[in-house]
């Protein structure tokens, strides 16, 4: 699937940590250790966990969560001597160790689609192929650049439009789309194009349609976001999508 949809021009597998995603393009396991940051253990309790190693002074319910988190995984107990080791072992196992299997899979399945000789022979190839969500630069200007405004239309034409969605109505509720999108956090930027497509990063041709209905539905494979009409402020509207 990701190599097809690379090569067909759809969405590539954003989200993969930096060291997952060299040992999925063919790098070695010491390239993908040192690489690792605490920021890539994908489990958030593990992480906390896992961190504690860095304090000076553990607390017993502290010490007793790291000891049973290295006795599950077959790690020594952690002592003075072995903090900075344990750290990486540990966060080397919760990143790396716990998906070696799903990463060997992946990268069969990568052979097959025939992007490998790219994937392993191009380094500046990976973040096209495995975007990463942490630099991407998503802008409120370069999602509003990508949608596709609502136009008015007979309704004859269309089944969702009825006559209330006059064109009035359409220029208050897509002016109220485009100043929330304008105003917008990153965090709810990424938010709405995942809730929009599936995934955090913008595509081309964002469908945006005006209905009568009560809530906003998104057709993420149609990459169409239907929104209700009946709002009669900003605020309301903006309540409703936050």
């Amino acid at each position: 699937m990701i190599g097809h949809s690379f090569l067909h021009g759809g969405p590539c597998l954003s989200g993969l940590s930096l060291p997952v995603v060299i040992l999925l393009t063919g790098g070695n396991a010491d390239s993908a250790a040192s690489a690792l940051t605490l920021q890539d253990c994908p489990d958030l309790d593990h992480r906390e966990t896992i961190s504690l190693l860095k304090k000076t002074q553990l607390t017993e319910e502290e010490m007793t969560r790291l000891t049973n988190l290295c006795l599950f995984w077959d790690l020594p107990v952690p002592s003075l001597r072995n903090r900075d080791w344990l750290f990486q072992q540990l966060l080397s196992h919760a990143v790396l160790g716990r998906v070696k299997c799903q990463i060997k899979d992946l990268r069969k399945g990568i052979k097959d689609t025939g992007i490998w000789p790219l994937l392993s022979q191009r380094l500046d190839s990976h973040h096209i192929v495995f975007p990463r969500e942490s630099v991407q630069d998503i802008t409120s200007q370069g999602i509003l650049q990508k949608i596709v405004w609502p136009k008015p239309v007979d309704n004859m034409d269309y089944e969702d439009n009825d006559d209330s969605i006059t064109v009035e109505k359409m220029c208050v509720i897509t002016g109220y789309m485009r100043r929330f999108i304008e105003e917008a956090s990153p965090t709810m930027l990424n938010h709405l194009m995942k809730f929009w497509v599936g995934w955090e990063l913008p595509e081309e041709n964002l469908e945006l349609e005006l209905v009568t209905a009560k809530f906003p539905v998104a057709y993420t494979c149609f990459k169409t976001l239907r929104l209700p009409c009946h709002y009669k402020s900003y605020a309301a509207f903006r309540n409703s999508q936050e």
